[in-house]
């Protein structure tokens, strides 16, 4: 196995202060302390540096590990052992080697002498001395893994642009790795499961490429949105609206789902935006139940041109729905949520609540989430109503 050598430098040989207040790190969590990590880690510009997706159907897909890819996945098996000798006390409870990213799942079984983040890093940095070692400029090792007597030029210059410009194979991030820490009761068991189930996921998304792609000019009644999954759904004729207040009753929700699985039964889309707690129960039941349905988020794409766009997809079940054809996710564009009739009667929802409550009227921003949550609905309701 390549040796991790030293852990603190970065790929690019500096020092960098552990678990420094970076944007997506968790505040005043103990990176040293016990817990349990899902790490992502995605090759730069996504090359499918490590093998390729196999398979003829969702259920035969697998990852076909290429000779590279197969001594990275022994580096992340020997992780615990490698780091026992400088008093890292790890199990990795869960890995995938994917075509161009890497899932892995570790515990910290006792408090550390330096963050977890030594240990990605340190990672990182001998996955990229060992591509460029010994399968980067030819050889036989960069024959079998590149299927071909020497790599392509297309290989070379790809990686000799990125080494010449810093000088690792990784995607450049200047959180260096993303994690998400495992918190609550049954995460484990899902997150792992979410990780075996990478290639089935992979190939959904590969061989439905139009239900997974990102439309930034979706028009539709006057409106325009951010776009993604079975636009048909917009078509079609029978539609019902989920909206609730924020405390109803258990008999109220109830009643209410059964209304709306009536009602999808009997053809109708679900239009929702999924904000008070009844509609995410009511949403969560109906996507369950294999309905369709056009769910209205605020702010849940990526920023147009921002490097996570060209890979996003919809997480959990909600990319099983966008597979089936069975989704379609709509983000209003800033000129929607000012658009005067949905401006009109949003501001008139407004000041009806604050009438019931008996509070004073007082117009809100545009771009404040009170007003956005409340737009949603009125956006959903003139979708539902075809106007």
């Amino acid at each position: 196995m390549q040796s991790i050598k030293e852990i603190e430098p970065t790929e690019q040989g500096k020092r960098h202060p552990v678990d420094s207040n970076r944007h997506h790190r968790e505040n005043g969590w103990d990176y040293k302390g016990r817990a349990i990590y899902h790490f992502t880690l995605p090759v730069e510009e996504r090359y499918p540096l490590f093998g390729t997706l196999e398979g003829d159907s969702p259920v035969t897909a697998r990852v076909w590990i290429n000779p590279f890819g197969y001594r990275v996945l022994q580096m992340l098996c020997n992780l615990p052992a490698f780091y026992a000798e400088k008093g890292f006390a790890l199990k990795v409870l869960a890995q995938k080697v994917m075509p161009d990213h890497i899932h892995l799942v570790i515990q910290v079984l006792e408090p550390l002498p330096k963050s977890i983040g030594t240990v990605v890093r340190g990672f990182k940095a001998a996955c990229t001395k060992l591509y460029k070692q010994e399968y980067f400029l030819g050889g036989d090792n960069a024959a079998k893994m590149h299927g071909e007597a020497t790599p392509s030029a297309e290989v070379l210059v790809h990686f000799a642009r990125i080494f010449a410009g810093r000088g690792s194979i990784w995607q450049q991030d200047p959180a260096y790795y993303h994690e998400r820490i495992l918190h609550a009761p049954g995460q484990l068991r899902r997150m792992i499961d979410y990780v075996k189930d990478n290639p089935r996921r992979l190939w959904l998304k590969t061989h439905n490429p139009d239900l997974f792609k990102i439309h930034r000019r979706t028009e539709v009644h006057g409106m325009s949105f951010t776009s993604m999954g079975n636009h048909f759904l917009l078509d079609w004729p029978d539609r019902q609206l989920v909206e609730m207040s924020r405390n109803p009753t258990d008999e109220q929700v109830e009643e209410r789902l059964r209304l709306v699985l009536a009602g999808a039964h009997n053809g109708a889309v679900t239009y929702t935006a999924a904000i008070s707690k009844g509609e995410q129960y009511i949403a969560r039941t109906v996507r369950e139940q294999s309905y369709p349905m056009v769910v209205l988020l605020n702010e849940g794409f990526p920023k147009e041109g921002s490097p996570k766009e060209r890979f996003f997809k919809p997480g959990g079940t909600y990319f099983e729905a966008c597979a089936k054809g069975q989704l379609l996710l709509l983000e209003p564009t800033e000129q929607t949520y000012v658009t005067p009739f949905i401006q009109a009667a949003t501001e008139e929802t407004l000041r009806h609540k604050a009438e019931v409550k008996h509070f004073d009227y007082a117009k809100l921003p545009a771009d404040s989430q009170r007003y956005r949550f409340v737009a949603l609905n009125e956006i959903g309701r003139r979708l539902v109503m075809g106007e």
